[in-house]
């Protein structure tokens, strides 16, 4: 029984991380400015040369080794979050087609950006650790005795300000994005029972 639920548990988790690679491929390919994280993972992608789901991937190692001095502890899907975005970001990119039109774009950004909400919920209510990013800003709201949020919005100031400069993305989908994936996110979790109509874990 207890091997079933695991292999249950997996399966969520994987599954969530395939959608959520593919809602940050539509929210790359409409190029009109690109989450906190992607901007900085485009930074990276660029200096090094490879496609933005590698960068991805370095970006998650990076965040990872950060895990060490906060002396957060990862699980296996701490592990495969860094691993699997990038991966199914880059191949759902190859299938992407061309955009024409503003409006267009902007609804691709949207629905990637709610597609990585409820995936979101989806890869957490598998229970198998957390995904590198909200690892780090856990760690560091404990850390500094800080609220989850400033912590998590110190980050992707730092993040955001690193990637542009490395050449990254800043637009106005990053704004967007910046000011609604919380709330999406949250219903995201409400889906999967993961928090209450409050809000409340």
């Amino acid at each position: 029984m207890a091997k079933s639920n695991f292999l249950i548990r997996f399966a969520t988790l994987n599954l969530g991380l395939f959608i959520f690679g593919i809602g940050i491929a539509f929210t790359v390919h409409p190029e009109i400015g690109l989450a906190p994280w992607e901007v900085f993972a485009q930074g990276i992608s660029k200096q090094l040369g490879i496609t933005i789901g590698q960068g991805t991937i370095v970006a998650s190692a990076i965040v990872l080794v950060l895990w060490i001095p906060l002396k957060v502890k990862p699980g296996i899907g701490s592990v495969l979050n860094a691993i699997l975005l990038g991966v199914y970001a880059d191949w759902a990119l190859g299938w992407m087609p061309e955009l024409d039109g503003y409006l267009i774009r902007l609804v691709w950004f949207i629905f990637g950006m709610v597609t990585i909400a409820f995936a979101t919920g989806l890869y957490i209510s598998s229970n198998m650790g957390k995904g590198p990013r909200d690892g780090l800003n856990t760690g560091l709201a404990k850390s500094f005795k800080q609220p989850f949020w400033k912590a998590r919005t110190a980050v992707e100031i730092v993040v955001v300000t690193v990637g542009f400069l490395l050449g990254g993305q800043v637009r106005e989908g990053t704004l967007v994005f910046a000011l609604l994936i919380g709330y999406l996110n949250q219903l995201g979790l409400r889906i999967f029972g993961l928090v209450d109509g409050k809000g409340k874990m």
